[in-house]
């Protein structure tokens, strides 16, 4: 099976190459990195060009015979389910498996990102999810000021210490902590107690043939 995913951020290739060669051992991925996609979300929103050039992505991707499309942004997948409908192969977006276990884990629901520009989209997805199911479960999202900057500035030790010290303080009080980014997943080395999802295992079990 040939699949393309589509980051924004570059260390996340070698990170789903491991997760495909243990869950989706048939998969042949190619990656594509594309930063300025999630530069341009966090600076203008959601620009009609940025869904236009993820667009062209999927497009390229299905020109050049890949089965499926996986997007591993966050902030883009509300823009991957625009772009959906106008591709001729299936185009994943990272988060929905894990919206769809978080809604059915637990009535106090804790969102954790390290940048505004995700924590809208995946909120909105775990609403969508739970009226879906016809659950009604508690939603609390929460920001880790620093931690994005910290992992920009070539600091990733610090990005994942506050992730850590945030992540622990929102699963004090919930069900279910879900960390709304897959570059955070790496942070969590330490049992806090609470249930934890993040998405990128759970995104590449969608390409399971």
């Amino acid at each position: 099976m040939d699949v393309v995913l589509i980051h924004t951020v570059a260390t996340l290739p070698s990170v789903f190459d491991r997760l495909l060669a243990e869950h989706v051992p048939a998969a042949r991925p190619t990656h594509v990195v594309d930063e300025s996609l999630l530069a341009d979300t966090i600076a203008h929103g959601m620009l009609p060009a940025t869904r236009r050039r993820l667009a062209g992505h999927v497009a390229a991707a299905e020109d050049a015979g890949a089965e499926a499309v996986l997007v591993t942004c966050s902030s883009l997948g509300e823009a991957a389910e625009l772009v959906r409908p106008f591709a001729g192969i299936p185009v994943y977006r990272v988060d929905t498996p894990m919206a769809v276990e978080a809604v059915t884990a637990g009535d106090r629901i804790a969102v954790l990102a390290t940048l505004e520009s995700t924590l809208g989209p995946t909120r909105r997805l775990l609403a969508r999810e739970a009226e879906r199911l016809g659950r009604h479960p508690a939603i609390t999202a929460s920001l880790c000021p620093g931690a994005f900057e910290a992992q920009r500035g070539g600091d990733p030790g610090r990005h994942d210490e506050l992730v850590l010290a945030e992540a622990r303080r929102l699963a004090a009080t919930a069900d279910v902590l879900v960390l709304a980014q897959a570059s955070m997943a790496r942070a969590l080395t330490t049992d806090l107690g609470t249930p934890v999802l993040t998405s990128p295992t759970s995104a590449v079990r969608q390409l399971s043939p």
